[in-house]
């Protein structure tokens, strides 16, 4: 068994490598987003620097790479800590993938699709969550923070076997807005007010 968990963690990492901003942008001929835009190669600097259904195309593959590695750990029997340790490694890959010089985005989409395998109604609260954010306030990073610090209440409510890997992408994905963070308190972090 535990061959079997470092092998998915493994593959999670290496799943999550595959920077879905990059692959699309250069297939359509845009600019690299990791030298466009915010610089962070992700949906949203994508949206920035290109349209809606391309950041759309891009952030629903994001999404496919969290989902896929938990759902097949889910499917093997992988105690509900250990998924937290192959959604983690996921959110890892795309935030330092191997495949491009360790230069990665911020693992939102990829933290969700993590999360999706608990069930759809979590789904759906994350995204209210997150687009509700986004409307009021115009800041995609304050949204990302705000719905992954509700996400370990959402899941207590709903599946509270999972609270504890739900924990630890939180803490990942705030570990890695903590730049975001600190231009929120001086005020200087970008608004999405364009394209929204």
């Amino acid at each position: 068994m535990l061959l079997l968990i470092f092998t998915m963690i493994i593959a999670a990492y290496l799943i999550g490598s595959i920077s879905s901003a990059i692959l699309v942008c250069k297939f359509l001929g845009l600019p690299d987003p990791r030298t466009a835009g915010s610089r962070n190669p992700g949906a949203t600097n994508v949206l920035r620097i290109s349209n809606k259904l391309t950041a759309a195309t891009v952030l629903f593959l994001d999404i496919l790479k969290g989902t896929i590695p938990v759902w097949g750990a889910y499917f093997l029997k992988i105690d509900a800590l250990y998924l937290g340790f192959v959604g983690v490694a996921a959110c890892l890959g795309h935030m330092y993938p191997i495949f491009f010089n360790f230069q990665g985005g911020k693992a939102v989409a990829t933290a969700l699709g993590t999360l999706l395998p608990i069930g759809f109604s979590l789904g759906g609260l994350l995204i209210l969550t997150w687009i509700l954010v986004v409307k009021f306030s115009k800041y995609s990073s304050l949204a990302a923070i705000v719905t992954v610090s509700l996400a370990p209440l959402y899941v207590y409510f709903l599946k509270p076997l999972y609270v504890y890997p739900t924990l630890m992408l939180s803490a990942l994905i705030i570990f890695r807005h903590r730049d975001n963070i600190k231009r929120l308190l001086k005020g200087t972090e970008s608004k999405l007010t364009d394209k929204m």
